[in-house]
């Protein structure tokens, strides 16, 4: 095989893990929304990263030895774990005990837009009025998904409390990503996942142990316990590795364009293995979501080049 043909091998075959990777981020919402209806949210979460923690730490030993993280790095891994692990499977999974799996996923596709908007307020990131637009058209979609269409509710203060912790998922999410940019300058993409998912571990199971519920498990049935491991296996230490593998390989923004497939993903998974039907309004509210993205991702990434551009030339 000459050389041209195995880098397009390697680049078939990382697109193509990408897709994998969505579809199972997008199931992820379906086992989340089963395992937490057999057992309590914390309890699902502990073991769920207690597997992850586990996998993750076996590739990091075997490819980069063991780890020996300073104080500072323990520091960001900690932050990494409450922010990325801890508080957003709170409110990822005790928000889906309260909404649909489908929605939800629909909510969450807010994220990208969220960091950006962050990147702009916080970091002084470059915002063009394309970037704005596709901003404050993923947002509006959002309002529109989680209102049911009605957005009086918001006015009268009658949007639900699942609702609010699946937006918390999307701010916390973006407050990973900014706190993984500093972990990114001395640990890989996989030590940092391995040391957020150790440390959120360590906080989830702590909280569960404190409300009694980590080994609550005699109801749980082979539905709940499948849907445990296939959240720590899959959903976290195969697709995990596998993302930050493609960001590596083809670059953050082609691997990041796959994201918006996560909740076209859930919505359809939930529609066949949970028999979730979602309205006009809600599935009309996603689309503007996922389009606001993809029109600000690609904004960013106009900007993004011209800022390079620019610094060349000086």
């Amino acid at each position: 095989m000459t050389a041209a043909a195995e880098r397009a091998l390697a680049s078939l075959t990382t697109y193509l893990k990408l897709l994998a990777t969505a579809l199972v981020w997008g199931a992820t919402w379906i086992a989340g929304r089963v395992a937490v209806s057999e057992a309590s949210p914390l309890a699902v979460a502990s073991w769920r990263f207690l597997l992850a923690a586990l996998v993750l730490g076996t590739l990091v030993v075997i490819h980069e030895g063991w780890p020996r993280w300073s104080f500072k790095e323990w520091l960001t891994l900690a932050a990494l774990g409450a922010s990325g692990i801890f508080l957003y499977n709170l409110c990822f999974l005790y928000g889906l005990k309260m909404i649909e799996a489908g929605r939800g996923a629909l909510v969450v596709a807010l994220t990208p837009a969220v960091v950006a908007t962050g990147d702009w307020l916080l970091f002084r990131a470059p915002m063009s009025s394309t970037k704005a637009a596709g901003i404050a058209l993923a947002m509006f979609g959002c309002l529109l998904v989680v209102t049911n269409g009605d957005l009086r509710l918001l006015l009268t203060g009658k949007v639900g409390l699942g609702e609010w912790l699946i937006i918390g998922c999307s701010v916390l999410w973006a407050v990973y990503t900014f706190v993984g940019r500093r972990g990114t300058r001395s640990l890989s993409p996989l030590a940092m996942t391995f040391g957020a998912s150790l440390t959120g571990w360590g906080m989830l199971t702590v909280a569960a142990l404190l409300q009694g519920s980590l080994f609550a498990l005699t109801e749980i049935t082979w539905r709940g316990l499948s849907a445990i491991v296939f959240l720590g296996l899959f959903g976290t230490a195969l697709a995990f590795t596998w993302y930050a593998e493609a960001v590596q390989r083809i670059g953050a923004t082609r691997s990041a364009a796959f994201i918006n497939l996560v909740p076209v993903s859930a919505v359809i998974l939930g529609a066949v293995l949970l028999d979730e039907r979602l309205g006009v309004v809600i599935l009309f509210g996603g689309t503007l979501v996922i389009a606001g993205v993809v029109i600000t991702n690609h904004a960013g990434a106009r900007l993004a080049a011209g800022v390079i551009s620019k610094e060349k030339i000086q």
